[in-house]
């Protein structure tokens, strides 16, 4: 089935922003931003398959052989480090917020602006 693939990723990537949505914790917003991520792994995956491809190490491969895209598997490696920066700097944000403020609910630090 060739469809499966998007409708995971587009799945992963609604039940990520529904979680954004409706988080009343500011660790649970960075694991759902997380999950929304996460979709774009499936979709870069889901662009570059091949049915019945080789992995693209030319080697021992005999000319005219079908490989997988390379540059799809070097954009979802990127993706994947991104992702983990992103959601390494965020968790540092909100245990920052946390120490100064004493809480992670965002409608609580919506009161300091008054």
């Amino acid at each position: 089935m060739i469809t499966l693939p998007y409708l995971v990723a587009g799945w992963l990537f609604l039940v990520g922003c529904y979680g954004l949505v409706t988080s009343r914790n500011l660790v649970h917003t960075v694991a759902c931003l997380t999950v929304a991520q996460s979709a774009t792994y499936v979709l870069l995956l889901a662009v570059g398959f091949r049915a019945g491809a080789t992995a693209p190490v030319f080697a021992d491969v005999p000319v005219g052989t079908r490989v997988v895209d390379p540059v799809v598997q070097a954009l979802s490696l990127t993706d994947i480090v991104v992702s983990a920066t992103v959601t390494a700097v965020l968790l540092a944000l909100t245990v920052q917020i946390y120490k100064r403020h004493g809480t992670v609910n965002p409608d609580e630090l919506r009161a300091l602006q008054d």
